[in-house]
């Protein structure tokens, strides 16, 4: 099994499949990259038995087709020491021997039995949707950072999907805060859910360009998205998702509207005085006046800072956790945000002012108890 292939375009490719393979395997053979001719195609996996992702590219050259595991880490750091050129791998798959030739030079190194690869499931009783890269990609920005990271509740450490003929949902939530992005300029044959996996979600952000079809394909227990030359395939998270509707407030009459960088920046300062376990922080609102607050009593500290924005409703005092506003309001793109409030013991609700047509984001943070 020979082939030629640009450095620079393999190195690429390898790179983008590389943030499969984890730091901490239990096989050995999890630390390599399957490498495959198929009718002068080389496609490249790696796995780490939850997640799968291949990558498929134009070779020159390929004498017979073939396969065999080839360490991963050296392989990567061999093509990122050379410069662009072509480079010939000569496999000799009885020895498991992998030559790598190059303009001054070769290397080798020794590979192992692509047998011992894991198979890649065949998802049977598909049903699919196909989505534009720019929409798989905003939901995840979205909503990634709101998951949660208990093991007891291995539910929420993933983001939500809905699929129905009018609209498509995701919803990442760590109970102390909710993300819920909805989108109806996709819609699915018919009505399904599952529970996303935070590690493909993050392969998929840095893989996707925006401007790519992405198929997505998906039954109990696997989903598979192909898009430009890659297959991502992932387990799917096993179990229910808390019913995320019955949290969000109906009612919320007062509501404060303000200018989103304005709001971000006071918080950000108000906070470094904050409790730096409870990292709370205290919004009092009179009229048009916003006056937040925080102080560390441990350590005597204090700040506060008066804002004007537009406030309908009664006079209230409410106190949040400031990383979690500051979060969500980096999160946002629009110039003014609405926050909405029913009473200081129940959770506030955070929405652009402005966002396209078709897109409907709704955010909502939990309050924290103010210490009187």
């Amino acid at each position: 099994m020979n082939f030629v292939i640009s450095s620079a375009s393999l190195l690429k490719n390898l790179q983008g499949i590389s943030g499969v393979l984890s730091t901490s395997n239990t096989l050995p053979i999890l630390d390599n990259f399957l490498f495959e001719i198929n009718d002068g195609r080389l496609t490249v996996s790696a796995s780490d038995l939850e997640t799968t992702m291949r990558t498929s590219m134009e070779v020159d050259d390929a004498k017979e087709e073939g396969r065999i595991a080839i360490p991963a880490k050296l392989v990567l750091d061999v093509l990122k020491a050379l410069p662009d050129q072509p480079c010939t791998f000569v496999v000799d798959s009885d020895k498991l021997a992998v030559e790598i030739v190059y303009d001054n030079g070769k290397s080798k190194m020794v590979g192992f039995n692509a047998d011992e690869f894991p198979k890649v499931p065949t998802l049977e009783s598909t049903s699919s949707i196909r989505v534009s890269g720019e929409i798989v990609a905003s939901a995840i920005n979205k909503t990634l950072f709101a998951t949660g990271v208990d093991d007891l509740r291995p539910v929420m450490s993933g983001v939500f999907c809905e699929f129905s003929p009018e609209s498509i949902t995701f919803v990442a939530t760590d109970a102390h805060k909710l993300v819920r992005y909805t989108r109806t300029d996709s819609q699915a044959s018919g009505s399904s859910s599952f529970i996303l996996p935070k590690k493909p979600l993050n392969l998929l952000k840095t893989n996707l360009k925006g401007d790519e079809e992405v198929l997505l394909e998906y039954n109990d227990s696997n989903a598979v998205f192909t898009f430009n030359d890659i297959i991502l395939i992932c387990r799917l998270i096993d179990g229910k998702y808390p019913n995320y509707e019955a949290v969000i407030p109906k009612e919320n009459p007062n509501v404060l509207t303000i200018d989103r960088m304005q709001f971000l920046s006071s918080i950000k300062r108000v906070s470094i005085f904050a409790n730096k376990t409870t990292h709370q922080i205290k919004l009092k609102l009179a009229g048009s006046e916003l006056s937040l607050s925080a102080e560390d009593i441990d350590f005597n500290n204090e700040a506060n800072e008066r804002l004007t924005c537009n406030f309908d409703g009664d006079d209230m005092e409410i106190g949040f956790n400031s990383r979690f506003l500051m979060e969500m309001l980096n999160n946002l793109e629009s110039t003014e945000v609405k926050l909405e409030m029913s009473e200081p013991s129940r959770a506030g609700l955070l929405k652009p002012m402005e966002s396209a047509e078709d897109e409907d984001i709704l955010m909502l943070v939990m309050p924290v108890m103010l210490n009187r």
